[in-house]
């Protein structure tokens, strides 16, 4: 007994040892978490073809890894320099004409007084409020700078990670605390919400900016290329999405005087990419991976404050391990699933 209660002793301590070390690791490396859940992602969508390649195609492991990862910083650094060529050029012009800026918003402001009187904006809050619009840009460019740092990050990772293929899979699945049934199906459930969202999430921003830069060109917006992108990106923010950039560019087209287009314009937002927006956010994920829509919303709302960009990703997922380790354990360890077996 003693013995035992020796062993119980040591096993306890070892496993806090492992926790308190293991905690000050992930928060010295914090920076760098979402660069390992984007290997992750990579080496979850891109697995099947790496080990089709070695297998079927007799590649070198070397030669593979270096090939995917190849088409992934192609994928990836594309359609940076488009939103950063598209948007670089705006930061500038609005940080060298702060004045010209002001007086168009007085403008504006004077337009929507005439029909809303109980507007009250004075000078002074528009000229704030356009200081603090131009700390937009060092926050733009710090945010697409972090993004790289973890983008190379992530393809480090992932190089070593096809390097160690099944032995690494291997060493991973001794240590889960579960029998192959539930660990195919957390496998499975992982693949399935993972391939679903980063493959499903570049699908949706493209056919929303395609959408929105289709009614942009009709109602005759200018640049509507330009808005048409930020609307796409915009479809990734929770609840509000694209009409953070829409409603802005029907407002400034009623205060231009342009009172038809601005209505056909509103209209065509506020029933066509808006609704596009909600019915390619619950079928198209859905069908790609079969994660409800509810999974999919809450998801991104909490993955975002936890891990930034690759929230979207993995913030589903941990909505989703959280019923479905529930599920194992009932299965696993509950005594009353197994009363219930025993019944049958």
């Amino acid at each position: 007994m003693p013995g035992i209660q020796n062993t119980t002793l040591r096993q306890i301590i070892l496993l806090l040892l492992i926790t308190v070390i293991g905690l000050t690791l992930i928060w010295q490396l914090q920076y760098f978490i979402p660069g390992v859940l984007g290997a992750i992602t990579f080496y979850i969508v891109t697995r099947n073809l790496f080990f089709r390649l070695i297998r079927k195609y007799k590649w070198k492991k070397w030669l593979a890894a270096s090939t995917i990862i190849t088409v992934l910083v192609l994928a990836f650094l594309l359609p940076v320099w488009l939103i950063v060529e598209l948007l670089i050029p705006k930061f500038n012009y609005a940080f060298s004409h702060t004045d010209a800026i002001v007086r168009s918003a007085n403008q504006l402001l004077e337009t929507l007084k005439h029909y809303a009187p109980q507007i009250r904006i004075t000078d002074e809050q528009i000229q704030q409020a356009v200081q603090k619009a131009a700390f937009i840009i060092p926050s733009f460019l710090n945010a697409t700078l972090g993004m790289l740092v973890n983008f190379i990050t992530a393809l480090f990772l992932l190089f070593f990670m096809f390097m160690g293929g099944l032995k690494m899979e291997h060493h991973i699945a001794r240590f889960l605390p579960m029998n192959n049934d539930n660990m195919n199906d957390l496998w499975q459930e992982t693949r399935n919400l993972i391939i679903s969202n980063a493959i499903g999430i570049p699908l949706l921003i493209v056919c929303q900016a395609a959408i929105a830069i289709l009614g942009y060109f009709i109602f005759g917006v200018q640049q509507p290329v330009v808005w048409g992108v930020l609307t796409g990106v915009a479809s990734i923010i929770p609840m509000v999405g694209t009409m953070v950039v829409w409603i802005p560019i029907c407002i400034m087209m009623f205060a231009s005087g342009d009172v038809g287009m601005g209505i056909g314009l509103t209209l065509y937002c506020a029933v066509i990419v808006s609704n596009i927006d909600n019915v390619l956010r619950f079928t198209l994920m859905k069908k790609i991976g079969d994660v409800h829509p509810l999974i999919t919303v809450f998801g991104v709302i909490v993955g975002l404050q936890l891990f930034g960009v690759m929230g979207l990703i993995f913030g589903p997922l941990l909505i989703a391990y959280f019923f479905i380790l529930t599920k194992i354990y009932r299965l696993e360890f509950s005594s009353f699933h197994k009363r219930d077996e025993l019944t049958e």
